[in-house]
């Protein structure tokens, strides 16, 4: 292998993008790795992205993964106010979904593969 294929190689496999990201995309995802730093964030994320594009209430979720629904509640809002979830009022409950280009932005992102 030549230094330039090294060199190449070298590159791809420590890149996050193709390119260095501006002030202005650093500050966004900088904002969503700070709530997603969160072990009770990443349960609710991840078990709320498991559903698909099913809506999720904050009930189900506290009961399902035992978290107290007011633990909940604060966490969700962290998630929406990122912008990764979405919260629409049915009544008197809120049912949470993902929102899918903020959730694919994330992923392209941490793509390193």
């Amino acid at each position: 292998m030549s230094h330039l294929e090294s060199v190449n190689k070298h590159q791809r496999c420590c890149a996050l993008h193709e390119r260095p990201i501006g002030e202005d995309e650093a500050i966004q995802m900088a904002h969503l790795l700070k709530a997603l730093a969160d072990p009770t964030r990443l349960r609710l994320l991840s078990f709320i992205t498991a559903q698909g594009c099913e809506q999720v209430t904050a009930r189900e979720l506290s009961e399902t993964l035992q978290i107290t629904q007011a633990t909940v509640s604060h966490h969700l809002a962290k998630l929406v106010e990122t912008g990764i979830l979405t919260r629409a009022q049915d009544g008197k409950r809120a049912r949470y979904t993902v929102v899918i280009p903020a959730f694919d932005q994330l992923r392209t992102f941490l793509d390193v593969g």
